[in-house]
């Protein structure tokens, strides 16, 4: 059930110049990304001149591989002639457009990158970045296609020790840079290099408190190490709060990215983060920081339980109504609402007209950076629950996600 109490029409807020500047960035980067479309890796559906170029590249590599032991990447031999194996190639192709001699080139310098960075087996190595797991670089949860998404986040190098210890000289750095393509190549390991598959990652990159001078040099070098050796291995690319200097980052590093790569960019600033991300990322699989339902080793326990979305407009209150509970039953549940600021509070109602009504949160207003809600109230009569959300003192529409278990009493 929802109310929508009448409210005064608001005057949209003015805008300041850094803000329309941005509002712009966002824009354009936004209507590139709407024209990238992923491959489907199906030969049958390429075009003829496409066709020829996958056989030109095979027949390079035959020969190459006549003098040489034999060719693999992510544990698929380049020439077995299975579809894993055009898959691969047609990343490299497409990376370079399918200019043969080019995509040739690009493999065999990521053959021989891979063998002097020792990349077989990193990602069971130890690098000593225990502390940056799950905070920095972390694969977490899929998209609603099915991506593995790795998130990016380097807000805690703004503190100086830390930056210090993880980049203060050259070996530390090549450190660093070694854990980090040890978390892509956990990503691509969860692919699948089939025809229709999954056959890319999603990144989300968090540029808030991200310290961009002195990160400018190792972001360089993983931009480049990951454009060289992992082609098409990243179906989109989500940046969340966005400071106001991100035209400034874009227009430093657009001249080192291909047309394809800038069409696969997204932004969010911080006021909608959530929405921007529910957008590809189901609410059960976005970190709580993000303002999804998704805790720190949800995952490791199974497949989450679906969330129901929903969204609450500037000036709206929703109820949120569980009906037939019965006596005795559990009900646990959680909510979020992406950036929040709203007044949240739940009640239980029982079905007799004779009983009173249960105040089990009182209303209270939760905060931009706070995390879910997650409780749970046993039934002392039959009744239905009732979760509120206002929003009737902002402008904005919220995005939202909520779900619940009802565990009955057992006999």
């Amino acid at each position: 059930m929802t109310e929508s109490p009448s409210v005064p029409p608001l005057e949209p807020p003015k805008k300041s110049l850094v803000s329309s500047l941005m509002e712009a960035a966002a824009a354009s980067v936004l209507q590139s990304s709407s024209s990238f479309r992923e491959d489907t890796y199906f030969v049958k559906r390429l075009k003829l001149s496409e066709k020829k170029a996958l056989q030109e590249f095979k027949d390079l590599l035959t020969n190459d591989e006549s003098s040489s032991s034999p060719m693999s990447l992510w544990g698929v031999p380049l020439l077995g002639g299975d579809e894993k194996a055009d898959v691969i190639l047609l990343k490299f192709l497409r990376a370079r457009d399918f200019h043969v001699s080019q995509a040739h080139s690009m493999l065999l310098k990521s053959i021989q990158w891979r063998k002097e960075f020792g990349v077989e087996g990193i990602a069971d190595e130890d690098l000593g970045f225990a502390d940056l797991e799950g905070v920095v670089a972390f694969m977490h949860g899929i998209d609603r296609l099915g991506h593995p998404v790795c998130y990016n986040a380097y807000g805690v190098f703004k503190d100086r020790e830390v930056f210090d210890r993880v980049f203060g000289d050259d070996e530390k750095l090549k450190r660093f840079l070694r854990w980090r393509v040890q978390v892509m190549e956990r990503g691509v390991g969860m692919l699948q290099f089939k025809p229709g598959g999954v056959n890319s990652i999603i990144q989300v990159t968090d540029l808030k408190d991200m310290p961009k001078r002195e990160l400018r040099m190792a972001s360089s070098q993983i931009l480049a190490l990951f454009q060289d050796n992992y082609p098409e291995m990243v179906a989109r690319k989500v940046f969340v709060n966005v400071p106001w200097y991100f035209s400034m980052l874009y227009s430093m590093f657009s001249p080192f990215l291909t047309q394809r790569t800038k069409s696969k960019f997204v932004i969010a600033k911080e006021a909608n983060v959530a929405e921007v991300l529910y957008k590809f990322i189901r609410p059960e699989y976005v970190p709580v920081q993000y303002g999804g339902l998704s805790r720190p080793g949800d995952l490791e326990k199974g497949q989450p339980r679906a969330a129901s979305e929903f969204s609450v407009k500037g000036g709206e209150r929703v109820n949120l109504e569980i009906d037939g509970i019965e006596l005795g039953a559990t009900i646990t549940w959680d909510i979020v609402v992406g950036g929040w600021e709203v007044e949240y509070g739940a009640e239980y109602v029982p079905a007799a007209e004779n009983s009173y009504t249960v105040v089990i949160e009182k209303t209270r207003r939760m905060a931009a950076g706070d995390a879910p809600i997650h409780n749970s109230y046993v039934s002392r009569e039959a009744g239905k629950m009732v979760i509120s959300v206002d929003n009737t003192v902002s402008r904005r529409k919220k995005v939202a996600a909520y779900r619940y278990f009802v565990r009955k009493l057992s006999t």
